[in-house]
């Protein structure tokens, strides 16, 4: 594994996501996302607009926009899993499947 990387940084970010959804913090915008009056279609409509700024900052060869909307991006993607009651490690069983 590149040294680089630290899958640490996703299973902590994780276990807080799962923490603002079990405990809101009224001052956390995770929080906030999970009790939005539109309920998951405002994760979701989050998920969509970092999909869209994450594909023009590639297109657009922007290196650092592209790094902080495709950071953005998964953020998201992770708060919807959860707000969808999905587990993460499912999502990773189903990839380390799909890498034999």
């Amino acid at each position: 594994m590149d040294p680089g990387i630290d899958p640490k940084v996703i299973a902590e970010l994780w276990g807080v996501i799962c923490e603002r959804k079990e405990h809101p913090a009224g001052t956390s915008y995770t929080s906030r996302l999970f009790l939005d009056e539109k309920g998951i279609d405002k994760v979701l409509e989050k998920v969509g607009e970092e999909t869209t700024e994450f594909i023009l900052a590639v297109k657009n060869g922007v290196d650092g926009r592209t790094v902080s909307e495709a950071s953005d991006l998964l953020f998201h993607i992770l708060v919807a899993l959860r707000a969808a009651d999905i587990d993460l490690a499912d999502v990773m069983k189903e990839l380390e499947h799909r890498r034999k």
